[in-house]
């Protein structure tokens, strides 16, 4: 398994926030997103074991490209994964972004492919594209993108964009990994077609499973192999009890005016993975248990992955297991506040995971005290 951490580039706080938009505008973070705390952050993760660590990408964040290429000057060894949208620049010109960023980070770029979910940001970026079809740009993208990266001079006359004599100099060695994300049928053909990885968000591990089989042969058609990534944060403490007493915590902070604004703006995404995670919860926070141990509180407020693996190091550890016997291969983590919570999961959870299996540690977690039901 490999393990990635997130980097807070809207801000950090002992608080849920939103990660991509400017929603929490008005809720100034209590550790604003400065190159110096965020090196704080990489540095923590890097220290805890984590090999790399994502950004978002949005509206209300600042440009990922600009954000990683500072911090990967104050780490050693994390690799950057840089989140972009396809449709938003050419993909030959990212081709030379990639090549640049190669060369002064040392060959630790990845790349996360986001082709978008909310039509009123696409709109407000000059992106007119329906859903569907802003899917079909993005394969041709990645297409246009991995030739550029061949060093070969090629054309390419395609629906969304036309090459003569493009491509690099010389071959990009190493080629970022392409992290890819979406859950409708349209974005299941691109990432079997063309992506490394495919990212999914946290929903129960029996749903993971399914997607992974469709995912496997849907790539094995198509005469690729692709690995399975788990997008999802952690709340873990000593003991279980202590653990959901943080949950409580955090739902208590979230303003029910708050969660009404953000439930309003997730209704108008297109994005089935947004709509997933929102029918997680359906607005009712009385149950946000939906799997032993597996939190859909954060839903509630913050958009995307919106689940928390919640229990003690052990419980968190086996439920990762699981998730790995459904065929997860890595696991983009988080918590709050980011830097805290970097060397508490690199310290107390990942060091377990060797051992879970030899100590017969059990996955049922259901006569565990202290569940959440605000």
């Amino acid at each position: 398994m490999r393990f990635h951490w997130f980097l807070p580039t809207t801000g950090d706080g002992h608080d849920v926030r939103s990660a991509i938009t400017t929603t929490d505008a008005f809720r100034p973070a209590a550790r604003p997103a400065t190159v110096a705390y965020l090196t704080q952050v990489a540095r923590a993760a890097e220290q805890a074991g984590f090999e790399a660590a994502l950004t978002p990408v949005g509206a209300g964040c600042p440009d990922p490209w600009i954000v990683c290429a500072a911090l990967a000057q104050h780490t050693e060894r994390l690799k950057m994964l840089v989140a972009f949208r396809t449709g938003y620049a050419l993909p030959t010109l990212l081709a030379q972004q990639a090549q640049a960023f190669q060369e002064v980070s040392g060959g630790r770029l990845l790349l996360n492919v986001v082709t978008g979910g909310d039509p009123v940001e696409q709109r407000a970026y000059g992106d007119f594209l329906d859903h569907d079809a802003r899917y079909a740009r993005t394969a041709e993208f990645l297409q246009v993108l991995r030739r550029s990266w061949e060093g070969v001079p090629f054309d390419h006359h395609g629906e969304h964009y036309r090459v003569e004599g493009g491509g690099l100099a010389e071959p990009l060695d190493p080629a970022p990994e392409l992290y890819f994300g979406g859950a409708s049928p349209a974005a299941e053909q691109v990432a079997a077609r063309h992506a490394d990885v495919v990212l999914m968000w946290g929903e129960p591990p029996h749903a993971i499973a399914e997607r992974i089989a469709r995912l496997r042969s849907l790539s094995s058609s198509a005469g690729r192999e692709l690995r399975y990534g788990l997008r999802v944060h952690v709340i873990a403490r000593d003991t279980g009890a202590e653990a959901w007493t943080e949950a409580d915590r955090l739902l208590t902070g979230m303003d029910p005016a708050r969660i009404a604004a953000a439930q309003r703006r997730f209704a108008r995404y297109d994005s089935v993975g947004q709509r997933r995670m929102v029918d997680l919860h359906t607005g009712d926070t009385r149950d946000l248990e939906i799997h032993p141990g597996l939190w859909a509180g954060i839903g509630l407020v913050r958009e995307g992955a919106g689940t928390a693996l919640v229990g003690s190091y052990d419980e968190v550890a086996a439920l990762l297991r699981e998730y790995a016997a459904a065929g997860v291969d890595e696991f983009v983590l988080s918590g709050w506040p980011h830097l805290e919570e970097a060397y508490r999961v690199g310290e107390h959870v990942l060091p377990r995971l060797a051992r879970v299996a030899t100590l017969g540690f059990s996955t049922d977690m259901r006569r565990l005290p202290g569940r959440l039901t605000r």
